[in-house]
């Protein structure tokens, strides 16, 4: 893929993680290529920063990945004994106590949660193999447009695991927990075309013409007024929560907001 933020002075560029704001729009880029662009403790701490560097003009983010691959998942070197420099193996981690374990791994799940909140739109832009933590940091994003060569998989199962990084909801929430459950348990990979079928994708492309689409998508959305957009996401995100008539509810609730903040009347 080109590379639609080499104009734009970095915020942060760390760790393979590269963020550049232009206005109302932020690109976070994977910059490892080399690496397929495998993940690590640093690099989820770079996600989770990128996040919080967002200035307040931001109204879409924009995930993507430099080189063949979006991600190839967690860096093998995880499982050595040695581990990172200058981080905790996760034999060390394992040998931890419960509240040790369970703070480390919520520290590392801060780099796939702030892609949903409620005031931005987060599209990731999808090519290659996006495996097992890549395919967790996909599902981490509002809307998802892929390369026809996009080969997503959740290995976590088969090396012992499972997926910890925050992905479990959304996946389910997409394809249904049979669905789902198949595909974690077997750890196969999902092609482009099953990806769209199955809710797990809004578009497919071909590779060429993946960041024209997504360019042409992130205007789409902006060409809504941002409050509109945000109370919409909100009213969508809460739907799987509410009951019918809770639903209801919340549409009348958000629906008066709109039409007083359009007439310029408080509540």
């Amino acid at each position: 893929m080109a590379s639609p933020d080499k104009d734009f002075v970095p915020v942060l560029d760390k760790d393979g993680v590269r963020l550049t704001v232009d206005d109302a729009i932020a690109t976070v880029t994977l910059t490892n290529p080399d690496k397929r662009n495998a993940q690590s403790p640093a690099l989820w701490r770079a996600l989770a920063e990128a996040g919080r560097q967002l200035p307040g003009s931001v109204r879409v983010v924009v995930l993507r990945a430099e080189g063949k691959s979006f991600s190839a998942g967690l860096d093998r070197q995880a499982f050595t004994p040695e581990g990172f420099d200058g981080e905790p193996s996760f034999i060390d981690l394992a040998r931890g106590s419960d509240t040790e374990l369970d703070a480390t791994i919520a520290e590392y799940q801060e780099a796939f949660t702030w892609w949903r909140r409620s005031d931005i739109v987060s599209v990731a832009a999808v090519q290659g193999h996006a495996i097992g933590a890549g395919f967790q940091l996909a599902l981490a994003c509002d809307l998802r447009v892929v390369a026809d060569d996009v080969q997503f998989a959740m290995r976590e199962t088969s090396l012992g695991l499972v997926p910890d990084l925050t992905g479990t909801h959304p996946l389910v929430g997409l394809v249904g927990y049979a669905r789902a459950l198949e595909i974690c348990v077997t750890g196969r990979f999902v092609a482009a075309e099953e990806a769209v079928n199955t809710g797990l994708a809004n578009l497919a492309v071909p590779a060429g013409q993946l960041d024209d689409t997504v360019r042409d998508l992130v205007s789409a959305v902006l060409a809504a007024p941002r409050d509109a957009v945000i109370e919409t996401k909100a009213l969508l995100r809460g739907a799987q929560d509410r009951t019918y008539e809770e639903q209801r509810a919340a549409e009348r609730q958000s629906q008066a907001r709109r039409l007083r903040d359009l007439a310029g009347v408080e509540a």
